[in-house]
Parts: C-alpha cells; sequence; structure tokens
C-alpha cells in the first residue's frame, strides 16, 4: 500500500499529522476519511488494517491524528468533542482541496460520534460507517473514573487512559454535555452502517441499537462476532474495512 505523509491546519489552528494511503487498484472506488478512537491516533493498528483493506477494493484514505494526539500540535487538554468534529471538517476540506472531496466517513469508537456529526458539514459524503460507536459521546466520561468528581469540582484532573496520562478539562465534560448525536443522526441525510461487536466490554452493543433505531433509511448493521472494541485481531479489523468498502460500493 502506498502511503503519504501530509499536514493541514485543524480547528484550532495547529498543524495536524496526516496519512494517505492509496488505492492499490486501477479502478477506484472512491475516497474516505478515517476518525480514530479517544485518544488514540492514527497509527493504531485496527486503522492501518482497515484502510489496507479498503485500499484493496479501490479506496483512498485519508486518517489523522486528532489535535494534541499523535504528531499532531496542540495540547490535548484544550480539545473536546466539538474540536474533534471540526478537525474532521477541516480534513476533509484539505481532501477536497489537495486531491478529491470525501465521499465515506469511518469513525471508530468516539470517531464514530464524530463522523454523525461531521457529516452534514461536508456535502460530499454520501456514507458514514461506525465501529463500536457510542449512542451519546458522554459515554467516553466512563473511562475517566474517580477523577471525575476532581474535574468537576476543580475544573481538572490527571487521567490515566490505557497507561498514558491525559489533563482532562471541565470545558471537555461541559462540551459533551452539549452534543446531540440524537439530532445528527435523524437529521443524517446519508447512508449508514454500525458495526459492534456483541462482546464489546467498552462500548455495550446496546449502543448499536439505539444508533440503528434513530437512523433513518438506508441503514445497515453488521456484528462483529468475536472482535473486542479495538479490534486487536487483525482478522476483525481486516474484515470490517472489506465489508464497509463492500457496503459502501451502491451509495458512492
Amino acid at each position: 500500500m502506498k502511503s503519504k505523509k501530509v499536514e493541514f491546519k485543524g480547528s484550532l489552528g495547529e498543524k495536524l499529522a496526516g496519512r494517505i494511503d492509496y488505492a492499490t487498484t486501477k479502478k477506484e472506488a472512491g475516497t474516505a476519511l478515517f476518525a480514530h478512537c479517544f485518544t488514540c491516533s492514527k497509527n493504531l493498528k485496527v486503522v492501518g488494517h482497515v484502510t489496507k483493506s479498503l485500499a484493496e477494493r479501490g479506496y483512498t484514505t485519508l486518517r489523522f491524528d486528532f489535535t494534541g494526539l499523535g504528531q499532531s500540535e496542540g495540547d490535548f487538554a484544550n480539545t473536546n468533542f466539538s474540536s474533534n468534529v471540526e478537525d474532521l471538517v477541516a480534513a476533509g476540506n484539505f481532501m477536497s482541496e489537495e486531491m478529491i472531496a470525501p465521499k465515506l466517513l469511518i469513525g471508530h469508537s468516539l470517531g464514530g460520534a464524530a463522523v454523525i456529526q461531521a457529516a452534514s458539514k461536508l456535502e460530499s459524503v454520501k456514507a458514514v460507517a461506525t465501529i463500536g460507536a457510542p449512542a451519546d459521546p458522554e459515554h467516553v466520561k466512563e473511562n475517566f473514573g474517580v477523577k471525575l468528581k476532581e474535574i468537576e469540582e476543580t475544573g481538572e484532573a490527571t487521567v490515566s487512559l490505557a497507561g498514558r496520562e491525559f489533563k482532562i478539562k471541565k470545558q471537555f465534560l461541559d462540551d459533551l454535555r452539549q452534543s446531540n448525536v440524537n439530532k445528527h443522526i435523524s437529521n443524517l441525510g446519508r447512508a449508514l452502517l454500525v458495526m459492534h461487536a456483541p462482546l464489546d466490554k467498552t462500548v455495550g452493543i446496546d449502543n448499536a441499537a439505539r444508533l440503528y433505531s434513530k437512523a433513518k433509511h438506508p441503514k445497515s448493521f453488521i456484528s462483529l462476532h468475536e472482535a473486542d472494541h479495538l479490534l486487536t485481531s487483525e482478522t476483525y479489523s481486516r474484515y470490517a474495512g472489506k465489508l464497509i468498502a463492500q457496503w459502501s460500493e451502491i451509495y458512492i
């Protein structure tokens, strides 16, 4: 898979690091934009496996690090769900200017909630796919545990997530409360694919049911069988990419 490193300005004015994974087929199916999970990065294995499967089926995909994460500039503590959505819009605009506007949005975990909200701001998008996405962005607060009270009372706290420490400010929680995924998914106006693993212990399968019930047709659901939340098994991450490519073909 041929790839190219790129940079573009994000929602907060910082440079965001991205990677374009090019289609490996002679006939191109379209362009996609990938949003990674909360506190993750574009280099997470699941992201690479999904984009490789997409490339093998004609998709060129841009994956990038949200502000303050991975190789992107900025302070993570100053970001929130809304800034992630705007980073996605900035990425989509970059694609429109430098290559071909995105036709497909893919979001993993909280990135799934973000692409649902960003779709309305990117006219080129014809289809949206989510992987293990929460029905409500506030679900991410469950990761903060006992630190949640400290954030509310003192304005910020350092939270350990997947072995790394992140400063979370109260403005992050306030922004989550103001998000309205139900409104955005009801008015999505694009084809939607909800992918979720029944055994997901991080974001329960009931979230997929809530997303699907709120969405209007055309909509589809695919069970990821025995996969975990991060799709750490290459079998399932490659499988997800393959099915997303096949599903979206008719819409794009």
